[in-house]
């Protein structure tokens, strides 16, 4: 196991909520991590950002460990779920409120 695969192993495990993007949550570098920024905050879940392109082993090593070739990547309880596009149809649908709910984190309540 590299290096960058046991950071990744211990954020994913260490964390309810974990969003590997391009940027912090205070500033996202790119429109994709900005969105899935967007929806977590309105929800109010709390989150930890790690940003990928503070290091190009974390940056690389994300890809490999989700099997999915993009950035942002959310991962709730462990488990990936996935980038950008699916986390916006899954906020539109109201699925990705319920997956929060399912597993036990707490999600503000929107009108």
């Amino acid at each position: 196991m590299t290096d960058a695969h046991a950071l990744i192993d211990n954020e994913v495990k260490s964390n309810d909520v974990v969003l590997f993007m391009k940027g912090t949550p205070q500033f996202p570098q790119c429109g994709f991590s900005g969105q899935v920024v967007q929806i977590l905050d309105y929800l109010g879940v709390p989150y930890k950002g790690v940003n990928v392109l503070a290091d190009d082993a974390v940056r690389q090593g994300i890809k490999t460990y989700s099997n999915w070739p993009t950035i942002p990547q959310l991962y709730v309880k462990g488990e990936f779920v996935g980038g950008c596009d699916i986390i916006r149809e899954m906020f539109q649908a109201g699925e990705l409120q319920s997956h929060f709910t399912e597993n036990g984190i707490t999600v503000r309540q929107v009108a």
